[in-house]
């Protein structure tokens, strides 16, 4: 599929976030049910440029879940079935010796793509999983001493199975730090269920296939530049720091969130308050990113995991001790009318 070429022939040619984010959204809402805070977590880790984990028992359409949002963005999307025999050079790729010709050839491996979903990601071993590293963090991978550019945009989507306990390698410190977002896809209610036995009775094709391309590649592009534009207050920077802080000052946490954490916090808050209108951060859209950002970043002590603390117990922790920012304490940024950017 061409990013800048939608199915029904004619791009958005709107910029604009949050018409951005209603139509992604919208387009998925056929088939996805339940799952809005999913699809406006990848909507803002593509327009930041992060990855996103996603951890779920089986069948809670994780993979059908990053094939939709490829879809209906445009976005070219290869799959990776991640098995304990994969190689490093299954993913990235490799030279392979062409007889008739008597030359090596670059064959490249499935990474090159929009989006890459490494599904069941923690079944690789810890060797194929830091082929990701480099992809993930620099946007470009070296093979055979060549190094190659990754197309633009480029996000990986990785999904995981928490109940599984053989065969699978946990994810490293450093693998997991390079995730914008990690999400649990929880299993639906029974209202939601009985409405997908409806609309699955009603049309047993329903899939990714039969969802429509709402917006061009070129547009997510373009609004990336309206989403860096957002105003954060100095109130509000302080608050991710004090977040973030408190994350390393906890008892259950014998390493608290990184840097790394803190860019998140900035970046995601910026594309949140982009799509949902507004030119600045309020401290509802820090809150809003709290577990996704830090529960996968935190290592608990000994004790807590013994005591079956949950690092979403500590988030939730963190949140409580933290006090947010007060309307009156967020600065007004003026905007182009000559109003201020408070609602």
């Amino acid at each position: 599929m061409n990013g800048d070429d939608p199915v029904d022939g004619s791009p958005m040619g709107d910029p604009d976030a949050e018409r951005i984010y209603n139509a992604v959204r919208e387009e998925m809402g056929r088939v996805l049910i339940g799952n809005e805070s999913a699809i406006e977590h990848l909507t803002i880790a593509l327009f930041t440029r992060g990855h996103v984990l996603l951890e779920g028992v089986p069948g809670v359409a994780k993979t059908t879940l990053a094939n939709l949002f490829a879809r209906v963005t445009g976005l070219d999307y290869n799959r990776i079935q991640m098995t304990p025999d994969i190689l490093p050079a299954d993913i990235t790729g490799t030279h392979v010796y062409r007889e008739s010709r008597g030359t090596f050839e670059l064959q490249r491996g499935p990474i090159f793509a929009n989006m890459v979903v490494a599904d069941e990601i923690n079944r690789a071993t810890p060797k194929t999983q830091s082929a990701l590293l480099e992809a993930m963090q620099e946007r470009r991978v070296t093979i055979e001493g060549e190094t190659l550019a990754l197309p633009t945009p480029f996000m990986v989507v990785a999904t995981q199975n928490p109940i599984e306990m053989e065969g699978v390698f946990e994810l490293p410190e450093a693998q997991r730090d390079r995730f914008q977002f990690k999400l649990t896809v929880d299993l639906p209610g029974r209202g939601d269920e009985r409405e997908l036995l409806e609309r699955f009775d009603d049309d047993p094709d329903l899939g990714p296939e039969t969802v429509d391309q709402v917006v061009a590649v070129s547009d997510f592009l373009a609004a990336r530049e309206t989403v860096s534009e957002v105003y954060v207050a100095e109130p509000i920077k302080e608050y991710v720091l004090d977040l973030v802080a408190a994350t390393r000052d906890h008892p259950d946490v014998t390493h608290g969130a990184s840097p790394r954490a803190s860019l998140a916090f900035l970046d995601g808050a910026k594309a949140r308050a982009a799509i949902h209108g507004r030119e600045y951060v309020i401290p509802d859209d820090v809150k809003a990113l709290t577990e996704s950002i830090l529960a996968h970043r935190l290592v608990l002590s000994t004790d807590a995991d013994l005591s079956d603390v949950a690092p979403a117990d500590v988030v939730a922790d963190v949140v409580d001790s933290v006090t947010p920012p007060g309307a009156e304490a967020i600065e007004l940024q003026p905007v182009s009318d000559g109003g201020t950017n408070r609602e």
